[in-house]
């Protein structure tokens, strides 16, 4: 089979397309023919060193998977060759096989494809536990989101929707906040050409804003925690711009606010019983037409490297896949 190998820490440069050995399922474990593959910012890290998680190499990146059961090892149940699955495999998956093991499966709920069920679960699942669980958004509050033509962001969006809330979009050109008007925004920032202490203001007047939602973190981190209004709540989600943000404390006294920090995967390896019912809740949404994930583009396995560094660059909208 072909797959993607990174074998030494560093930038997209050095990855590699070869054929490597099908993958024999042992005991308690499962081969997934890969027919779509998510690309999302850790996959970017992981080939660094720079990811929570530091596999040995050689390996392929890629954490999000959608395909078919291929074989099943000696004591599997509940799962048989043929069924269609999402696997979430940390890495592996920019390849046309995977294994992994029962427990990381989820089926594919009905009427989705495979490019969009790789696109699905980690990015509207990291943002109904921020929203839903960790910031407790209520039906009639402002949401800010920024980065929000992104996969998290525009899914985040898109929750935030139908959750009740009124959303501001802040992205960073017009053409990025052109989708997001389409998935639900009501307000839009485009923050290369405006203030956005200045344009929240405009929106939200002195009541600020309820909740941040910020995948970005960097320069903007600072002004937008500055404009939550009274007990607001600022969501750290990632750090897409490559900057860790230093906030002055003092922020958060005077405003009665709060930093809150959101920790998908381990959310969904602490508390499985609410990740399960978060993603019976999401499955129940797409059937009823209330979300619309957006794939933009699909890539060859050999054009890995351009789709990590589309995504380092900014350049995504919504989500991209890996179609070996």
């Amino acid at each position: 089979m072909k797959a993607v190998l990174c074998k030494a820490w560093g930038g997209t440069e050095a990855l590699v397309v070869e054929d490597i050995p099908s993958l024999q399922a042992g005991p308690g474990q499962v081969t997934i023919a890969v027919k779509a593959c998510g690309v999302n910012f850790p996959d970017t890290l992981i080939i660094q060193g720079k990811y929570q998680f530091k596999p040995d190499r050689p390996f392929s990146p890629g954490g999000e998977v959608a395909g078919e059961v291929k074989q099943i090892g000696a004591g599997v149940t509940g799962v048989k060759v043929g069924d269609r699955v999402i696997a979430f495999t940390g890495w592996g998956g920019f390849a046309e096989e995977v294994m992994t093991t029962p427990d990381k499966l989820i089926p594919i709920p009905n009427g989705m494809d495979f490019a969009t069920a790789s696109a699905f679960v980690m990015t509207y699942g990291t943002s109904h536990h921020a929203l839903k669980h960790r910031a407790e958004l209520k039906s009639g509050e402002t949401l800010l989101v920024l980065g929000a033509a992104g996969g998290v962001g525009l899914a985040a969006v898109e929750i935030g929707k139908v959750m009740g809330a009124k959303i501001i979009a802040a992205a960073s050109s017009d053409e990025k906040l052109a989708v997001c008007k389409r998935h639900g925004a009501d307000e839009l920032i485009n923050y290369t050409t405006q203030d956005l202490r200045t344009r929240i203001k405009e929106i939200s007047g002195e009541k600020g804003v309820d909740v941040v939602y910020d995948p970005v973190g960097g320069a903007l981190a600072e002004p937008a925690l500055r404009s939550t209004g009274w007990c607001g709540r600022y969501l750290v989600i990632g750090f897409a711009s490559g900057e860790i943000p230093k906030i002055p404390l003092n922020l958060t006294l005077l405003k009665g606010n709060a930093i809150v920090g959101v920790f998908w995967g381990d959310f969904t390896r602490r508390e499985k019983q609410r990740n399960m019912e978060s993603l019976q809740e999401l499955g129940a949404w797409f059937a009823a037409g209330k979300l619309k994930p957006l794939v933009s583009k699909q890539y060859r396995l050999t054009e890995a490297a351009q789709a990590l560094n589309d995504m380092m660059q900014r350049k995504v909208t919504g989500k991209v896949v890996l179609v070996p």
